[in-house]
């Protein structure tokens, strides 16, 4: 069973290392982020996730993002970033 890891409303620069940590205090098993409170997604979190993502499937476990709230897809789609981060994309691109 995964664990669940609520994401933080701002992912800026200065919630790239606390979010690093987060992820790190799970890593070894499968989790689930909850990234329905997120307002706003930046560069460096961004990486953070998809480095994540990366090493997790690397480990054999699921990293998934679920579930997201408007402002997470749309930042996702706006830097193309969908399938770094393992999001489902809809016949018309959109990430539901």
């Amino acid at each position: 069973m995964a664990s669940t890891l609520c994401l933080d409303p701002v992912l800026d620069l200065k919630a790239a290392q606390p979010l690093k940590a987060a992820l790190t205090e799970h890593r070894g098993a499968s989790v689930q982020l909850d990234a329905s409170n997120v307002e706003r997604l930046g560069g460096l979190c961004l990486q953070v996730l998809v480095a994540a993502r990366r090493a997790w499937s690397e480990e054999g476990h699921d990293l998934t993002i679920e579930p997201r709230s408007a402002a997470f897809s749309a930042a996702a789609a706006l830097f193309a970033a969908e399938d770094h981060l393992g999001l489902k994309v809809d016949k018309d691109g959109a990430v539901p």
